[in-house]
């Protein structure tokens, strides 16, 4: 008998695993805040936004509105008496050219040539500059006052909140980079898309940039709009208004990057600040401490403030408690030699006791 061939076993064909789907977003995005969940519903999504508080005096704040108020009272001011005072110019010229002789009715044939090239230059230079006036100018205040964005206005803002302690500030990606978040088909936490991976970066690339803790110290929030973020005036009003009803607290609107995505839906961004939260705090006490000296002319003050922590902390055997407390009274006393009294001005500049994690 012919050998037999062995049978081969049959192969079990086992269907590959499919792949799973994350039931949370990548890092270092997370969940959104719950607790800023009735303000996320206030929110037009396809933008990123970034909230924080500004503590800054109200004093202060008034005082700093007053210069955009002013220059675009002062632009509307320029367009009123330009328009008073050009347009029976452009009246006569319009009626000249529906045919009817007037003093700007010109006839080539009787001028010289230098004649001619004077008046065509002279209309050119008007024309030009009531084009970049109205182009360029008059956008200004329109913004300032009406709005262009759908998002309201500084003037309703203002209207609406008035100059507060503590203030709530909301800044809205532009359009001009954030894109990705409205592009059809594509999938923001797509590992494999290019389109997404590239959007993805830019937009932690601009937030981090717009959340260094030297910006937020060395601006207040009306000076953080740029080429790449806008304040979202009717955001700040909303924001304003759920902290006023206790809806949201107040604190949990510091310093926090939303943005909408169509499977998890509000998102933040982990800005990996856990280990310097209090060192920046400190910061961030401090210049707005100095601000507040400066408003006040008292610089100097400062400056000596520091000298005398710095000398007081090389010193041997440490800075103990013992020593905090003397150097303390004498900043107490060197302050207020010069009629200034430290703790009440710490604590309506800063709102705090003392500084982040100082005894």
């Amino acid at each position: 008998m012919p050998p037999t061939k062995p049978t081969k076993p049959k192969s079990r064909l086992t269907p590959s695993p499919k792949p799973t789907t994350p039931s949370s977003p990548p890092h270092p995005f997370t969940p959104a805040p719950p607790s800023l969940t009735p303000f996320c519903a206030t929110l037009p999504r396809g933008h990123v936004y970034i909230t924080h508080v500004d503590p800054r005096p109200a004093a202060f704040k008034r005082k700093l509105f007053l210069v955009p108020v002013a220059l675009n009272l002062a632009v509307i001011a320029l367009f009123l008496w330009r328009m008073w005072y050009i347009a029976p110019y452009y009246a006569a010229l319009l009626t000249s050219g529906l045919g009817y002789p007037n003093e700007t009715t010109l006839r080539a044939a009787d001028l010289s040539y230098a004649e001619l090239g004077r008046v065509v230059l002279r209309r050119a230079a008007t024309f030009l500059l009531d084009f970049v006036l109205g182009v360029f100018v008059w956008p200004w205040p329109w913004e300032f006052f009406v709005g262009t964005t759908g998002r309201e206005s500084p003037i309703f803002w203002r209207w609406r909140v008035g100059f507060r302690g503590q203030e709530v500030y909301v800044r809205r990606s532009r359009e001009s980079w954030d894109g990705v978040l409205r592009e059809e088909g594509v999938d923001l936490f797509d590992e494999e898309a290019r389109a997404a991976r590239e959007g993805r970066d830019g937009i932690l690339a601009r937030v981090r940039a717009a959340t260094s803790p030297m910006l937020m110290q060395q601006k207040t929030g009306y000076l953080t709009m740029d080429g790449e973020w806008d304040l979202d005036w009717r955001g700040m009003v909303d924001a304003t208004r759920l902290a006023d009803k206790k809806e949201v607290a107040l604190e949990a609107f510091g310093t926090v990057v939303l943005l909408h995505h169509g499977k998890f839906g509000w998102v933040s961004v982990d800005l990996g600040k856990g280990e310097n939260v209090e060192q920046d705090e400190r910061r961030r006490q401090v210049m707005l401490f100095k601000d507040a000296l400066s408003t006040l002319g008292k610089e100097d003050l400062f400056f000596r403030w520091v000298e005398m922590i710095q000398f007081e902390t090389t010193q041997p055997g440490g800075f103990t408690h013992e020593k905090q407390v003397a150097a303390a009274q004498k900043i107490r006393d060197l302050f207020k030699s010069n009629g200034v009294d430290f703790d009440e001005l710490w604590k309506e500049t800063v709102g705090t006791d003392g500084l982040a994690g100082m005894p």
